[in-house]
């Protein structure tokens, strides 16, 4: 039976990526060591998704393994050799602030492990298709140089700007601050990209916005819906960081993500990129996220909004699509920010209340 690897396996995309493949008819094999729990805590800890994927899947196995550990990663793709067809790797440090208290292990992880995998894949496996949950932050804050108007309880570009239905590939990566995380993801980037070129791999880069859903364990530091809907039921409090509240962003489901992933595999290119996200159908600004949040939960967030951003932070990030759906048309966004929401909350709100208490 062929075999998909997906590093990160107890995350968000990772989790979702192996109930897909596993229902596609493939094999799985996960690579996680709960890392998540180390950076944000032990309330951010995947070990109770890896349960949970190990117990319905037979045809699931998850390894504890760094990704870092380049000859460990090398073995495990060894003993996978014949009836490997893809690399999915979700595995990341996925946080602009705790980038900043440990550079060196931001970018082990990003780009070191990366590097690792795709080394592993040259050496035992080229033709396996290898696809790298990539980041808007790869761009870092040029963005917040697009002359955005106040538009109430949002920011927003002017109707006849090139980028008002959303920010492509074209947009530089140059001459602007993007963050420690920003450095490592754009490192881990590139890389994908040059093993594309450079090595004939099938790969591509998908540079995501907001990835969300009902799986992610969302945190202070990273995963904002989720963490949002969290403070809403639990009432702990929420502090906004910047822009008033009004910065935007668009989110994309995890399901969506991951049938992206299959897509590429069916039909792989070298060296793709590609930004995903929710677009112009699925975005919103803090003040309308936290707005939705209360409406779905029922109760008032107690927020406050500080005037301090976070460096290389997006004042309004909204991805477009029209490449990805030009290259893959049988692709379709299936999720909606209001149904995103409310499964984020129906999934969680009996768990979080319960710890809450």
């Amino acid at each position: 039976m062929p075999t998909v690897i997906v590093t990160g396996s107890g995350g968000l995309i990772g989790s979702e990526a192996v109930s897909h493949f596993v229902r596609a008819g493939y094999d799985v094999v996960g690579i996680e060591n709960d890392m998540r729990a180390e950076f944000f805590g032990r309330e951010a800890s995947t070990a109770r998704t890896t349960e949970r994927l190990v117990d319905s899947f037979p045809e699931f196995r998850s390894e504890d393994l760094d990704i870092r550990d380049g000859e460990g990663v090398r073995r495990l793709f060894e003993r996978h050799r014949a009836d490997l067809e893809a690399v999915v790797h979700t595995a990341a440090q996925p946080s602009h602030d705790w980038a900043a208290s440990a550079p060196q292990t931001d970018f082990s992880v990003n780009a070191t492990g990366t590097l690792n995998l795709l080394e592993a894949v040259r050496h035992v496996k080229p033709e396996a298709t290898f696809i790298f949950t990539s980041t808007n932050k790869v761009y870092g804050d040029r963005p917040n140089s697009l002359p955005l108007e106040d538009a109430g309880e949002r920011l927003e570009l002017p109707e006849d700007h090139r980028y008002f239905g959303g920010i492509d590939t074209s947009m530089s990566i140059d001459g602007c601050m993007h963050s420690l995380f920003g450095v490592s993801k754009a490192a881990g980037d590139l890389m994908v990209q040059e093993y594309g070129r450079y090595f004939g791999i099938p790969t591509v880069c998908f540079r995501g916005g907001c990835l969300t859903g009902p799986s992610h364990a969302g945190a202070k530091l990273h995963g904002f819906l989720s963490y949002l809907m969290r403070c809403t039921v639990t009432g702990e409090p929420y502090t906004v960081l910047g822009y008033d509240g009004k910065q935007v962003r668009d989110n994309i489901h995890s399901n969506d993500v991951v049938s992206a992933m299959e897509a590429f595999h069916r039909a792989p290119r070298g060296a793709a990129v590609y930004n995903l996200g929710g677009g112009r159908a699925s975005n919103c600004s803090m003040r309308e996220a936290i707005a939705a949040c209360e409406r779905i939960a029922g109760a008032e967030l107690d927020w406050t909004l500080s005037d301090e951003a976070r460096m290389g932070d997006h004042r309004w990030w909204i991805s477009d699509l029209s490449e990805w759906e030009r290259d893959y048309p049988e692709w379709k966004l299936e999720y909606d920010l209001e149904t995103t929401l409310r499964e984020i909350h129906d999934h969680n709100v009996e768990h979080w209340s319960a710890a809450a208490r």
